[in-house]
């Protein structure tokens, strides 16, 4: 399937989205309404295990949140488009953007951010949501640059930097508008791996099948109580993880599985 801005083709449960919108390959709000139709099908679709997000540009995940719309707002005075209030609201109405990257960490599939190369600003903060990043080596650079030209992070940025990171490194980072290596991002913790730039292509889609051949209602629950419990007490995340632990014992799948275990069988998940 082929959008203005998005592309998409499956392979079994794995659906791969290329992003691309050149010359330059920003993401604009035209770009954002077409995420959310691509979140909105994993949502609708079950057998969907595993997101792959990249770039079609060369070298370009996506570069960075188109800067002329962000600058329009800026001289209307209005707020940027990554949060509105409504008058009628006495709390702030998160802008879609927003409410894409929360549902991406939401969904029940797999979500891999393949950055085949630069990814700073709104390119950096779609790959933050993901659930996996892995980023080609090469002279790329990953980060959030946005102090630089007067703004702050407005996708996310801040907020996710300072939980992967930590309030002190997200703080250097952010204020002095760094942006990394590919060696370094590994080093920092925001990506999972570095891929050979010759093969990055081939070892995402590897590393895409590997999760989608893995236990589905195992992937997803384990998925939900790792990020709902990182954002309560320990006790309150013991919690979800009780529950999602019962939640995989009483599928089909976990039955089936560990009684194909101890005969040294092999089981074909049903994700049920």
């Amino acid at each position: 399937m082929t959008d203005r801005y998005i592309e998409t083709t499956r392979d079994g449960a794995v659906l791969t989205a290329v992003l691309s919108n050149p010359p330059r390959h920003t993401l604009n709000a035209a770009g954002v309404r077409e995420l959310d139709a691509l979140v909105r099908q994993f949502e609708e679709d079950p057998s969907l295990r595993v997101l792959l997000l990249t770039g079609g540009g060369q070298g370009i995940f996506v570069a960075h949140y188109e800067v002329g719309e962000l600058a329009d707002s800026a001289e209307r005075g209005s707020a940027t488009p990554a949060v509105r209030t409504p008058a009628s609201a006495t709390t702030p109405e998160l802008h879609p953007f927003h409410q894409i990257c929360l549902r991406l960490e939401a969904l029940d599939a797999i979500t891999i951010a393949a950055i085949n190369g630069n990814a700073a600003g709104g390119g950096c903060e779609l790959a933050l949501a993901c659930d996996f990043r892995l980023i080609s080596d090469g002279p790329y650079r990953f980060g959030l640059p946005e102090t630089g030209v007067g703004i702050i992070p407005g996708a996310g940025g801040t907020q996710r930097f300072a939980r992967l990171l930590g309030t002190a490194k997200a703080l250097d980072l952010i204020l002095h508008a760094t942006l990394l290596s590919p060696a370094q991002a590994l080093e920092a913790g925001l990506v999972h791996r570095v891929f050979p730039e010759a093969s990055f292509r081939a070892e995402a889609t590897a590393f895409a099948a590997d999760l989608a051949q893995r236990a589905p209602v195992a992937m997803a629950a384990a998925k939900h109580a790792i990020r709902r419990g990182a954002a309560l007490s320990l006790e309150g995340g013991l919690a979800v993880e009780q529950e999602s632990f019962g939640r995989t014992m009483a599928s089909k799948d976990a039955a089936g599985a560990m009684r194909a275990w101890l005969k040294g069988e092999r089981y074909e998940w049903q994700g049920e």
